[in-house]
C-alpha cells in the first residue's frame, strides 16, 4: 500500500515548494504569474499616495510579513529605502539581496520604534488568530513615524471566487478571511485615521491595460479579489 505523503502545514515547510502550492484553475487564467498580483499592489499603493499628493520616492517603508520579499523587489525602486520581516525564515531563504529580518514573534516587529513612513501587511492578517490581531496592529503603529501611514492588504471575502481560491490553497489551510470593514475597525480602534479602501483585481491580466480606468473607478465598489486599506498614524 502506497504511503501517502504528509502536506506541509507551516509556511517553513512551504518555502520549498510556495509558488506550486499557490497554484490554482481560476487564478491561474486570471493572470500569466504572479508578478502580476504584485504589480497590481503597487500601482495601487502608488496611486494612493498620487491621490493624497505625496511622492514615494521620499518613504522608508516596512512590508510586514513579506514571505519570500516579492513585494518588496518589485516596489523598492519607488522608496528612499525597504525592509521587510517574516515569521518563517524557511521564505526568508529566498530574500537574498533584500534588507529583511526574522520576526521571531508574531507580537513583536524586530525593529525599532518610529523607524518607517510607510507600513504594508500583504495577507498578512487571515493568517493571524483573531485574538492577535489587534496587538499586531499596534505593532505596526509603534514602527511608525508620527503621521505615517499603514496599509493593510487583504482578499475580498465579498467577491465571490476570492473564498472558493482560498479554500483549495494549501498555505491558506488556516486563513480566516476578514472584511474591509473589519481591517477598518481594526485600525480605528488601534487609533488610526482611515483615510480609504480601494477594491482591486476586478479584470484579468489580459483585459487589465484596457479597463484599468473601469477598475480604477469602481475601486470604492466591493467587486474586486482584493482591497487595500489606508490608514493614517494619530
Amino acid at each position: 500500500m502506497k504511503q501517502q505523503q504528509k502536506k506541509p502545514t507551516t509556511f517553513d515547510e512551504y518555502a520549498g515548494d510556495y509558488a506550486a502550492l499557490i497554484h490554482d484553475p481560476i487564478r491561474d487564467k486570471f493572470a500569466a504569474g504572479a508578478r502580476f498580483f504584485f504589480e497590481r499592489k503597487i500601482q495601487v499603493i502608488r496611486a494612493f499616495f498620487k491621490r493624497a499628493g505625496k511622492t514615494t520616492e521620499n518613504l522608508d517603508w516596512l512590508d510586514v510579513g513579506c514571505g519570500q520579499g516579492d513585494l518588496l523587489r518589485l516596489g523598492r525602486g519607488h522608496f528612499k529605502s525597504a525592509a521587510g520581516c517574516d515569521p518563517s525564515q524557511g521564505m526568508l531563504k529566498s530574500c537574498e539581496g533584500l534588507d529583511v529580518r526574522h520576526q521571531e514573534s508574531l507580537e513583536i516587529l524586530p525593529f525599532e520604534d518610529a523607524g518607517f513612513d510607510f507600513v504594508t501587511a500583504v495577507c498578512v492578517y487571515h493568517h493571524v488568530p483573531l485574538e492577535r490581531r489587534s496587538w499586531l496592529t499596534r505593532e505596526a503603529l509603534r514602527v511608525l513615524r508620527p503621521d505615517g501611514f499603514f496599509c493593510i492588504i487583504e482578499h475580498n471575502p465579498r467577491n465571490p471566487v476570492t473564498p472558493l481560491i482560498v479554500s483549495r490553497t494549501p498555505v491558506d489551510a488556516d486563513a480566516k478571511l476578514l472584511t474591509a470593514s473589519e481591517s477598518r475597525r481594526l485600525l480605528s480602534c488601534a487609533a488610526c485615521r482611515v483615510i480609504g479602501t480601494r477594491y482591486f483585481l476586478l479584470f484579468p491580466e489580459r483585459l487589465h491595460k484596457f479597463a484599468a480606468p473601469i477598475e480604477e473607478a469602481l475601486g470604492i465598489v466591493p467587486l474586486g479579489g482584493q482591497y487595500a486599506v489606508f490608514a493614517q498614524r494619530c
